[in-house]
């Protein structure tokens, strides 16, 4: 089973500790892309006008500026930098030592600035949306779609994908339909069921946590990570297609 996460938005700077060292993230041959976007990054975040060119507010404006030395800035592993309802609701800190192995293992966090990294992977804190299209890049959701096919195809083989990713970070990257689930979340109340937006952040993460420290055999097929589901929520699996990944549904009272 291989849980892919969105990043936060906001994330936790490591205080001190050595910069990020490129050949120690998975995924390697990545590099020279994650290069390209960082150097993009930093010479727009120097810009008199970068606030608006990443579409950001002045109240991040420390973030941006962090932008321009992220060479240089402390790393810190990707679960203690990545923060947020996503990541509270996931609570790494308060799981067990196994847990956290099996939460290492299984966690790809894919990224507008690194493409995909894993859980343990050490990362600088960053500001950068895959919405934002950046000079000589473009838009990074296209730019990183072949790139992230061709390196994640291995990783990816034999593996149920539960997918919690908001569809921002899931058009940088489609996995194999047949073995993918994409996690939705509804309330329903007086027989209407409406999209959950906000909240749905924090249903994934309890149920990535759920997956990562509930008893028994690991989920291997839709079916069974259904049955997981209904351990705790109310759930409708949607079957997929050849070309079109299956639905978890997790239904939400009022």
């Amino acid at each position: 089973m291989l849980i892919l996460l969105p990043p936060s938005e906001g994330k936790t700077p490591a205080v001190k500790g050595p910069a990020v060292e490129w050949e120690s993230l998975s995924f390697p041959e990545l590099n020279p892309y994650r290069a390209k976007v960082l150097d993009s990054l930093g010479t727009v975040s120097a810009h008199e006008d970068a606030l608006a060119l990443l579409g950001v507010g002045a109240s991040l404006k420390d973030d941006v500026e962090r932008n321009t030395r992220l060479h240089a800035e402390p790393a810190a592993p990707a679960h203690q930098v990545y923060s947020g309802v996503l990541y509270d609701a996931l609570g790494f800190n308060s799981m067990t030592p196994a847990q956290r192995r099996k939460a290492t293992e299984s966690i790809l966090v894919v990224s507008a600035l690194w493409g995909a990294i894993g859980f343990g992977d050490h990362v600088p804190a960053y500001r950068l949306s895959m919405g934002t299209a950046l000079p000589d890049v473009g838009r990074l959701a296209s730019f990183w779609k072949p790139n992230l096919n061709a390196a994640l195809a291995e990783r990816a083989e034999g593996e149920l994908l539960v997918d919690c990713r908001s569809s921002t970070y899931a058009a940088a990257w489609a996995p194999p339909a047949p073995q993918t689930v994409t996690v939705n979340v509804f309330n329903e109340a007086n027989g209407k069921r409406t999209v959950v937006s906000h909240f749905a952040k924090h249903t994934r993460g309890e149920f990535a946590r759920h997956l990562l420290t509930r008893r028994g055999k690991v989920p291997a097929t839709p079916d069974q990570l259904l049955k997981a589901a209904k351990e705790v929520w109310m759930a409708e699996l949607v079957s997929g297609t050849a070309r079109k990944p299956h639905a978890l549904n997790i239904i939400l009272g009022s």
